[in-house]
C-alpha cells in the first residue's frame, strides 16, 4: 500500500505562504491546514486509508486534494516521516523527509515532484481556477477507476465531499483484484 516517493509535478516554498497566499505562480497550489482542521482532515484520511489510523496527524493538502500527512508509524531518526495520500490514484506514497525538510526543502526544490505544478500550470492555463481553502481540483473520474489523468477529468470541488466519495469508492473497490472492470459507478443520497 506505500510506495516510495515518485510523483509527476508539483511547487511550494518553504513558507507556506509563498504558494498558499502571495503571487507566486503556484498560489493555491498548497495550503497548510488550520490547527482547528487537523482532526476533521486526519479521519478523512484515515477513512480512506484505513491502514494508516493511529499513525497519521494531516497538516495540509495540495491543489489536487492530496493529503500530506506525518506518519508516526515511519521513523527516521525518531522523526516521523511524510507521507503523501492520493484520493485521484488511490494511492500512499512515502516522502523522504520531516515535515520541517518537506517544508524548508522539498517544497522549494522539488515542486513538480511533490504538488504536481506543472499540471496545476496546466489547469490553470486551460482556464481552471486555483482552489479555495476548502476546495481541491478532483478527478471526475478517478484514475483507479480508469480516468484520464488530463485536465479535461478535472473539476473544482469541495475537499470534504471528495474525501469522503473517495473513502466510499475504496471501501467498495479495495480487495478487488488488479484490472476489474467496473461499470456503472453512480453517486446518490
Amino acid at each position: 500500500m506505500l510506495s516510495f516517493f515518485k510523483r509527476r509535478s508539483v511547487e511550494q516554498r518553504a513558507s507556506e505562504s509563498a504558494v498558499e497566499n502571495n503571487g507566486s505562480a503556484l498560489a493555491g497550489a498548497y495550503r497548510r491546514h488550520r490547527a482547528e482542521d487537523i482532526v476533521r482532515f486526519t479521519a478523512l484520511a484515515c477513512e480512506a486509508f484505513p491502514d494508516f489510523a493511529g499513525r497519521i496527524e494531516c497538516f495540509g493538502a495540495d491543489w489536487l486534494g492530496d493529503q500530506f500527512a506525518t506518519d508516526r508509524g515511519l521513523l527516521v531518526e525518531g522523526k516521523p516521516q511524510v507521507v503523501l495520500l492520493e484520493p485521484g490514484t488511490g494511492k500512499a506514497l512515502k516522502i523522504p523527509a520531516d515535515i520541517d525538510t518537506f517544508h524548508a526543502d522539498l517544497l522549494e526544490n522539488e515542486q513538480d515532484a511533490v504538488l504536481a505544478a506543472s499540471f496545476f500550470q496546466q489547469w490553470l492555463h486551460s482556464g481552471g481556477v486555483a482552489p479555495g481553502y476548502d476546495q481541491c481540483v478532483g478527478y471526475r473520474k478517478p484514475l483507479y477507476l480508469s480516468g484520464a489523468d488530463d485536465v479535461s477529468n478535472l473539476e473544482v470541488c469541495d475537499l470534504d465531499v471528495y474525501w469522503t466519495i473517495t473513502a466510499q469508492l475504496f471501501a467498495k473497490v479495495r480487495k478487488l483484484p488488479d484490472g476489474t472492470r467496473i461499470e456503472d459507478v453512480t453517486i446518490g443520497e
